[in-house]
């Protein structure tokens, strides 16, 4: 029971409580639970980053010890001061704010048919996540990647030794740089786990439900942007059918073992699954709700998605070495293809800014390999 509570608290009570920062200043349409948990996680994982790869570069022995104690600390003091933000926007009002509270997921107004829908998406999505945690997948790359995490949890130190012999090797720049494994065994100490349990059983149950938050997000923007151009069907009626083909896709997308669908359900645990399942949607998804904006005259509302953006950048470069470039390559085309439709110059500019820990990433990677 213990575990379990570990567990809630440090994978649903802090991202969540991080999350309420970036929360005080989203525009109005967008506060709600699920944006304010994956806005936590997000940054949550940005500061995981800037505290882990200068322990795994700079710091000698015991670097694990270092990334515990410090980032325990610095999660803490931030999800603290995410209640205080709430505490204080909540004072200035007569009740619980509507982003705070649930009523965004309430089914109330929808007709049979999409209810239905609904509950055909959680059976999909609850079957996936049955499978994924009692038929646990195993490959290859669990030799290096969990073998890492359990490295880090066993002696404390991170990248010092081979995972397939134990040995000690030279620091892995392929590696090093892409601490998402790191991230994994500090879950497992803090629930007193091993980390291959973590890694095969309980990312799943966190990272699949977080993809799917997501993609629920992006179809709400979406249907919103369609329903206010048609004036048709309501954003709501739509949105459990954009799931439910999306659940699809993930079921049954196992045509190679490269393709997203496959590191999905199979791979779950690993950084390259968690950019091609989580990263890259929720850059689109924050590029839908900035020109959104753009459109309804927000400029004044939507910094913090500005700064959510870096903290995406950030987030590529704790999942893989590639993500980072792979990230800023798209951000560039999209910079291109809206700089061309809104026809104004300052778009690239702007996205070009929010890729400056790129940047900063692939120098380091260069400096270090060279």
């Amino acid at each position: 029971m213990i575990q379990i509570m570990a567990l809630i608290f440090w994978l649903l009570v802090i991202p969540f409580c991080i999350g309420l920062i970036p929360a005080k200043f989203t525009p109005d349409d967008k506060r709600n639970a699920i944006a304010t948990l994956l806005a936590g996680y997000l940054l949550m994982w940005s500061v995981f980053e800037a505290i882990t790869i200068p322990a795994v570069i700079w710091i000698q022995y015991d670097n694990f010890l270092f990334v515990l104690r410090w980032f325990m600390i610095a999660a803490i003091l931030l999800a603290a001061f995410g209640i205080i933000v709430w505490y204080m926007d909540w004072k200035k009002t007569e009740g619980m704010k509507p982003w705070f509270a649930f009523s965004n997921l309430k089914l109330s107004g929808l007709s049979i048919e999409a209810k239905i829908e609904w509950i055909l998406f959680l059976a999909l999505a609850g079957f996936q996540l049955y499978m994924a945690v009692t038929r646990a997948s195993f490959d290859g790359d669990d030799a290096y990647y969990v073998v890492e995490s359990l490295m880090a949890q066993q002696s404390n130190a991170m990248y010092k030794n081979l995972p397939y012999t134990g040995r000690s090797s030279p620091l892995d720049m392929r590696h090093a740089l892409a601490v998402f494994p790191i991230w994994i065994a500090f879950v497992a100490v803090k629930a007193n786990l091993h980390a291959t349990i973590v890694s095969h059983v309980v990312m799943p149950l966190i990272l699949i439900p977080l993809s799917y938050m997501t993609y629920y997000e992006i179809a709400k923007a979406l249907f919103a942007m369609s329903t206010k151009e048609a004036g048709n069907k309501s954003c709501k009626e739509n949105i459990p059918v954009f799931m439910i083909i999306m659940a699809m896709f993930q079921m049954f997308g196992n045509v190679s073992i490269y393709t997203n669908e496959t590191f999905f359900l199979t791979r779950t645990w690993q950084g390259k699954s968690v950019t091609a399942n989580l990263v890259i949607p929720m850059m689109f998804l924050l590029m839908l709700w900035l020109f959104a904006g753009e459109k309804n005259k927000e400029k004044g509302r939507r910094q913090d998605l500005w700064i959510m953006l870096v903290c995406l950048n950030m987030t590529a470069g704790i999942c893989s070495s590639l993500a980072v470039f792979l990230i800023a390559i798209l951000l560039g085309a999209t910079a291109l293809c809206l700089m061309l439709v809104e026809k104004d110059w300052k778009i690239p500019v702007k996205l070009g800014l929010t890729c400056i820990p790129n940047l900063f990433y692939v120098i380091l990677y260069l400096g270090l390999i060279a």
